[in-house]
């Protein structure tokens, strides 16, 4: 019940923020609609709600989360921009298991995000039981599993581990 409050308050701040006419249909309308989002996917929110409470966890995103990702995602575009302009430069795209230590259901998620969203590599499945995540990669640069979860995943993973865990 606690992140069903917890959703919808967050649903209803940023349907504030996005119609900012404060008038009040818009806040009846932004009302309902956050009751509606709240109802539908609050089993699926976050199961922790106390950690939002952390300012510090805020921090660590700002400051160290967005820039590595930002950083990341910047240099694989060019890289996958540079492979579709010199179409001889050879690929080897494969699909690579990594692990990671994440446990957390939001932290997995943005794990899997902040793979798929860089160019270049695909989240395609997790094996939460395990710690296994299969990863779609445009150039296989390495097959075993250590190598390729250094090379993809441990990057984000230790930020994620300050903010989620």
């Amino acid at each position: 019940m606690k992140s069903k409050i917890v959703l919808f308050i967050l649903a209803f701040l940023v349907w504030s923020l996005l119609n900012w006419v404060p008038d009040w249909q818009h806040l009846v309308v932004g009302v309902f609609v956050s009751i509606f989002v709240a109802y539908m996917t609050g089993d699926l929110f976050i199961q922790r709600p106390y950690v939002l409470r952390h300012p510090l966890r805020y921090w660590y995103f700002i400051t160290s989360y967005i820039p590595v990702f930002l950083w990341e995602c910047f240099k694989a575009n060019i890289d996958v921009a540079y492979r579709v302009i010199h179409p001889r430069l050879p690929i080897n795209p494969g699909i690579v298991k990594v692990k990671t230590s994440l446990k957390a259901d939001t932290a997995l998620t943005f794990l899997a995000n902040s793979i798929t969203l860089t160019p270049g590599t695909l989240s395609v499945d997790i094996d939460r039981e395990k710690g296994i995540l299969y990863v779609h990669w445009i150039d296989v640069k390495v097959k075993d599993i250590e190598s390729a979860t250094k090379l993809i995943v441990e990057r984000f993973e230790n930020i994620l581990k300050k903010i989620f865990e």
